[in-house]
């Protein structure tokens, strides 16, 4: 085992801790997230992935603003639920053209950089930055760009070869699709700050 395959099982088993922490809105994904981000970083730039390279260097960045949001929206609601705010249509109309424009100006620099899935990796890495945004504000429709997310990047991760981290995304989708109905069966409104 190399130290390439050796980062992508540490990214998969701490990404698979990750989203059943996620899925229970516990504190401690944020912590995770910050380690699966590094690993994932390091291993999508070895690959010239920089879109997701780029990406999970944002993911460490937004575990601490996770972190700190979930402990304070984690106060207005009974210990044990997750705790759930509406998704203003606002923000809702500027994620989808915040989409389109990011997707087209990252096609454009992530050619100028030689990334072979330059279409792809943008859509996905875009995709993901809105989804976990809306993840710290714990908005339930975050689940449903995760699933298309996680398939474009599982997709991306199979055409590098990156076997183990095609596996875990794939993972991240099935878990996205559970995590939704969790949410939105256990989940409880709270006053959007």
């Amino acid at each position: 085992m190399n130290i390439i395959q050796a980062i992508e099982i540490f990214a998969f088993v701490t990404g698979i801790l990750y989203i059943v922490l996620e899925i229970l809105q516990k504190d401690a994904m944020w912590v995770v997230g910050i380690l699966t981000g590094a690993a994932c970083a390091y291993s999508f730039a070895l690959q010239h992935s920089w879109g997701m390279a780029g990406l999970n260097v944002y993911y460490v960045v937004m575990s601490v603003v996770g972190l700190v949001q979930w402990r304070q929206d984690g106060a207005q609601v009974e210990a044990g639920a997750i705790h759930l705010q509406v998704l203003p249509k606002r923000t809702a109309v500027w994620s989808a053209g915040g989409f389109v424009a990011g997707s087209l100006a990252l096609v454009a620099i992530l050619r100028a950089l030689g990334d072979g899935a330059s279409s792809l990796d943008a859509a996905a890495t875009v995709l993901s930055i809105i989804a976990t945004w809306w993840l710290t504000r714990s908005y339930l429709q975050q689940w449903m760009l995760w699933v298309v997310a996680d398939i474009l990047t599982a997709l991306l991760c199979l055409l590098s070869g990156q076997y183990w981290m095609t596996v875990l995304y794939l993972a991240y989708t099935v878990s996205a699709l559970y995590g939704y109905f969790h949410w939105k069966r256990h989940g409880v409104l709270i006053d959007n700050v």
